[in-house]
């Protein structure tokens, strides 16, 4: 298979810029897309109709964003050092943002199991390193009663993640090391057979970031000069080059079959054969 058979269009479409560093983007129900702008501290929200509002602001310089399974958005507050949860009624919920009674380092990315645990990275890129309280740079789940527990202590900075579409295996990039890890996820949701899937390492700058995955199991993961697509086996098939380095990426419309790209400044849509898996109840 070669990428273009996965690929409707050409080059990614612009969307909208001026930004300062956007992330984390997510399609809720009813049509709209949310982002953050990390440096700016807010949350905006994206319609065809009406471009790009502010949703939210300040954010805690949220960056990575997803749906629950109620879909309320879950995000990764950068500089806030926490994840939380938005209820129906507005109301910020704190999902995790200490472990072992120490603060958390800078949540980063965060996808959620369709039996409502979540699990999240937390690389130190939104604090100084005299700031840093964890000894790791983790990757954590939170169960469904609460409890935060670390998974895996040996990234170097463990950065995006997604889980196939069956969720028998979890995606995680360590961006430093260029690479992307996979883990079988065993039926009480813990992590087992770590391996190397992927060598993401390029001569051009930029580091395996955000990532998603479609219903047949293609990987789609920001990296140097695009976002680069892989086999679940880890074949390269290509990169979908952006004119911005991408830091991440979402399934939207009602089919999903669009690809949204935050791209530093801007962010892109480029239209694909295979929907993505979909996040929350289903969009």
């Amino acid at each position: 298979m070669k990428l273009k058979s996965l690929v409707e269009s050409g080059d990614p479409e612009l969307l909208v810029g001026g930004f300062q560093f956007t992330e984390g983007p997510v399609w809720v129900p009813g049509g709209c897309l949310l982002f953050s702008d990390i440096p700016a501290s807010r949350i905006y929200r994206w319609t065809a109709d009406n471009g790009a509002q502010v949703w939210r602001e300040p954010s805690g310089e949220s960056n990575g964003l997803t749906l629950d399974g109620q879909d309320r958005l879950i995000a990764c507050e950068h500089g806030n050092r926490r994840v939380t949860r938005t209820e129906p009624d507005g109301t910020i919920t704190t999902v995790a943002d200490r472990y072992q009674g120490r603060r958390l380092n800078s949540p980063n990315d965060v996808v959620v199991k369709s039996d409502g645990t979540i699990y999240f990275t937390d690389p130190p890129y939104g604090i100084q390193p005299e700031e840093r309280d964890q000894p790791c740079n983790g990757l954590y789940r939170v169960l469904a009663d609460g409890t935060l527990e670390l998974l895996v202590d040996d990234f170097d900075r463990p950065n995006g993640l997604a889980f196939s579409p069956d969720e028998s295996i979890l995606y995680v990039d360590d961006s430093p090391r260029r690479h992307i890890r996979a883990f079988d996820v065993r039926s009480d949701g813990a992590l087992t057979n770590s391996r190397i899937l992927a060598d993401m390492d390029h001569p051009r700058p930029g580091s395996p970031d955000g990532m998603k995955v479609d219903v047949e199991g293609h990987l789609y993961v920001a990296g140097a000069t695009g976002v680069w697509v892989f086999e679940p086996d880890g074949t390269h098939l290509g990169v979908i080059v952006t004119p911005e380095r991408p830091a991440n990426c979402a399934w939207g419309d009602d089919d999903r079959k669009s690809l949204y790209i935050t791209a530093r400044s801007s962010l892109y849509r480029i239209r694909v054969r295979a929907p993505g898996v979909p996040v929350g109840r289903g969009v």
